[in-house]
């Protein structure tokens, strides 16, 4: 397969998916998610892999959402809002292994979504998790609210929406964000390390585990695909589209002058 925005290879039986972006912090645009959905089913489907490692290049982020340059009312791609992110996300949530976030530095807005539905976590003392949604006009209505509720529990992640702050790769691991918080150098070998753990197991049993981990909230799919018809209608608002306009005049948002 030919990729343009990820990079694609299988380490002695673990895929490793990159997003190789790393000049606009490793921010998908449509075809970084249409490249992704295409490299998770390739992996996924491969008898050869074991297990799948999703990682951001650089040092700086393993992912930071929504690349703010290909948001105009809407993305640069196909899906409700110009990314197909209910197909991404639900890609994670399907292919029959295992898929570890491998997070080496921010993971914020899409990419703490992202960290959120992966099946693992693993994180370098150097990470940063955490949402910017109502800080930047957005929010996502599906898994990156409700799944987050799951994972660390309602109060914790409503503050993580409602306040916008950043979490420490440690305290991510307390709240159960993330599995493991390892020395920064220590991080790739690590995430091999578990890749590997994993493909000695039961390909089988890990499918149907990962399968019954899922299945009591599969209905949110369906919760997202409404709520990203609600979020459409709200990127063409003047109170959305503030925050993308302060972010690139460098200000702070005025959203409450558009509450009508």
């Amino acid at each position: 397969m030919d990729f343009k925005d990820i990079l694609y290879e299988v380490r002695n039986g673990v895929a490793w998916i990159t997003i190789n972006r790393a000049e606009k912090m490793n921010a998908f645009r449509g075809q970084t998610c249409d490249e992704l959905i295409r490299a998770l089913n390739k992996a996924g489907y491969d008898k050869a892999v074991g297990a799948i490692v999703l990682a951001g290049a650089g040092d700086r982020a393993f992912c930071t959402g929504g690349d703010q340059s290909a948001h105009e009312g809407s993305y640069d791609g196909r899906g409700t809002i110009g990314l197909p992110m209910e197909e991404l996300h639900t890609a994670i949530r399907d292919v029959p292994k295992p898929v570890i976030a491998r997070v080496q530095g921010f993971a914020i807005g899409g990419g703490n979504v992202l960290c959120t539905i992966c099946d693992l976590t693993i994180c370098s003392e150097k990470a940063q998790f955490g949402q910017v949604g109502p800080k930047m006009g957005s929010v996502d209505p599906g898994y990156g609210t409700a799944l987050l509720a799951r994972v660390v529990g309602e109060k914790k992640a409503r503050e993580m929406w409602y306040m916008c702050r950043r979490y420490s790769g440690a305290e991510a691991v307390a709240m159960g964000l993330a599995n493991a918080c390892v020395p920064h150098d220590q991080l790739d070998a690590e995430v091999q390390k578990w890749g590997e753990e994993l493909c000695e197991r039961s390909p089988t049993a890990l499918a149907i585990a990962k399968r019954s981990f899922n299945m009591d909230t599969a209905h949110q799919a369906g919760i997202a695909g409404m709520g990203m018809y609600a979020l459409k209608l709200y990127y063409y608002t003047e109170e959305s589209r503030e925050g993308v306009n302060a972010l690139k005049e460098k200000r702070k948002p005025d959203f409450r002058k558009y509450v009508k």
